[in-house]
């Protein structure tokens, strides 16, 4: 009875914005990662560049350049993936403390919110949070499985283990770039969920500020066009 009793709490409109944003979320991670659309991602077009890279790598002597370029990869998915933890960690605080945000959320709406309400909201977020934190960790992992396999490519360009391990590089390297973008949108997706507190015509707003920013930014930015210019001699 009681968890009935809090979803009463909840307007039709806030079911069917808590709707939008998971659907929203799930959709575009659907379109940026398809590989056959008519107009692929930033992310799809980076697979080949990525493939491209661990080909050139076979060759290069020495492979200084490469593990610097993947140790930037893997500090930076460090960084967020820490920074997701502790906010992670902020979030289930302020949930114990959801009597705070009260005030604030009074500013913006025109009844008085309740506590249990709060939570909830904040809920939505942390599972964002938590989902993004999982992610990083795993692209982590996926960095450094990476790396042992660059390492394992013969430097004899010739010796025929040469391309097949620095094929299998490339692809856990994509697998772990798709595991970083991933995390990356949750978190997008984590700061639009707390315009729930205001309320769920502020929520549809802001999915659809956050949805048209990453749409935009796969599929319309300036740098797409720059990965899909051919090369200048």
């Amino acid at each position: 009875m009681q968890i009935v009793d809090q979803i009463a709490l909840f307007t039709t409109l806030d079911g069917f914005a808590i709707a939008l944003i998971f659907g929203a979320w799930a959709l575009l991670g659907w379109l940026i990662e398809a590989d056959r659309l008519p107009r692929p991602s930033v992310t799809v077009l980076m697979k080949n560049y990525r493939r491209d890279w661990m080909h050139e790598m076979i060759t290069r002597q020495p492979r200084i350049f490469d593990a610097t370029i993947l140790g930037g990869l893997r500090q930076g998915t460090n960084f967020l993936g820490s920074a997701a933890m502790i906010a992670l960690g902020g979030l289930l605080a302020l949930i114990g403390n959801a009597e705070r945000l009260i005030g604030v959320a009074e500013d913006f709406t025109t009844t008085d919110p309740l506590v249990a309400v709060v939570e909830v909201k904040l809920i939505v977020t942390g599972v964002f949070l938590l989902h993004a934190f999982l992610k990083f960790i795993w692209s982590s992992r996926l960095f450094g499985y990476c790396a042992v396999l660059m390492a394992a490519v013969p430097n004899d360009p010739e010796d025929p283990r040469a391309r097949p391990r620095a094929l299998q590089a490339a692809e856990v390297n994509i697998r772990a770039a798709m595991n970083f973008n991933r995390g990356l949108r949750a978190l997008y997706f984590a700061l639009g969920a707390l315009a729930w507190l205001i309320g769920p015509e502020a929520l549809i707003a802001s999915t659809l500020a956050v949805s048209w920013m990453i749409g935009t930014r796969e599929f319309a930015s300036y740098s797409r066009r720059i990965l899909i210019l051919p090369p200048r001699d």
